[in-house]
Formats: C-alpha cells, structure tokens, sequence
C-alpha cells in the first residue's frame, strides 16, 4: 500500500524527507544515474535501521526480548511506517534505475541495428573496377576473355600430315 506524501513528511525527519523527495515522480527525472546509484545504499541502511528498531519493539511487546539500551530514540515510535516509506523510495529508485539501463541498452542496440543495416545495404552493391588506361594514349588491345587452349606439341600439324598422307594415297591408286 503506498504512503501519501504528507504522511511520509509526518514521519520523518527534515534531512530524511529530502531524501525520499527525490525518488517522487516529478524529480526523480531530473536526478542522474551516478546520484541515484550514491542514493541506494543510505536508503538500504535507513530501511534496514528501521526495521530492525520494529522487529525489537515486537519482540519487546510480546515479551520474547528485553529492551536494547536506555531508550529508543523518538523515530521509532512509527518504525514499521517508517520502514515501508523507506522501502516504496527505494522500491521507486530501483524502478527508475532500472528503466534508464534499459533505455541506454535499447539506443545501443538499434544503433548496432543501424549500422548492421548500413553494411548490410552497402554489401549489395557492387563494385566496379577502375576505368584502367587513359584517354589520348592511342590504341590499346583488348585482353581476350576466351579460354586459353593448351594443344601438346605432338599434335600440332597432324591434321594437315594427314592429308598429306591421304592425298599420296589417291595418287598412287590413280596412276
């Protein structure tokens, strides 16, 4: 259940109270990471202060502990109280700092989206070789794009020794 501000501002002190200000609605924005990180330990240990002083009062009333020291200090007639108004700022804190890693988390990952799309887009297009050889440097021949064909040197000119042959044979049979 929350705690209206008012009440909050009965039950604590002037310095504790501006403490919990800062974790409301309005000016928790305005509070950056490194303040409200410095800000959750003094919080757990008010919380934990606070509990602690409740628990002994229980104890003490339902008579399973003595009482601890002289006497309590004035705050610790409304420790339970305190202790949840401690608990929902650190509750909110918590909250906030949780919401502004996930914000930095999320912008970082659609700039990497970004920047993956941009590689990715830039891949599709392609490349062209450099224009090579300049203009007014006279005629050039164009390399061929044709497979070389590597003929072993015992087969060049056997299709013309054999129509040598083939002829000679003709001959000798007309004459």
């Amino acid at each position: 259940m929350s705690v209206p501000c008012k009440l909050e501002r009965s039950l604590l002190s002037h310095e504790e109270y501006e403490a919990i200000r800062l974790t409301h609605h309005p000016a928790i924005y305005d509070v950056d990471i490194a303040e409200l990180e410095a800000m959750r330990p003094r919080l757990r240990k008010m919380r934990d202060k606070e509990r602690t002083l409740g628990r002994q009062r229980q104890r003490e009333g339902r008579g399973k502990a003595e009482a601890r020291g002289a006497s309590f200090p004035g705050t610790a007639a409304h420790a339970s109280e305190r202790k949840q108004v401690f608990a929902a700022a650190l509750k909110r804190l918590n909250n906030e700092l949780r919401r502004l890693h996930n914000l930095a988390a999320r912008t970082a990952h659609v700039e990497a989206a970004r920047k993956a799309l941009a590689l990715h887009r830039a891949a599709n297009f392609t490349t062209y070789p450099p224009a090579g050889a300049n203009a007014n440097e006279g005629m050039v021949p164009k390399a061929s794009t044709r497979r070389r064909k590597i003929i072993a040197g015992a087969k060049i000119g056997r299709v013309s020794q054999a129509t040598k042959v083939a002829q000679a044979v003709r001959d000798a049979r007309a004459g």
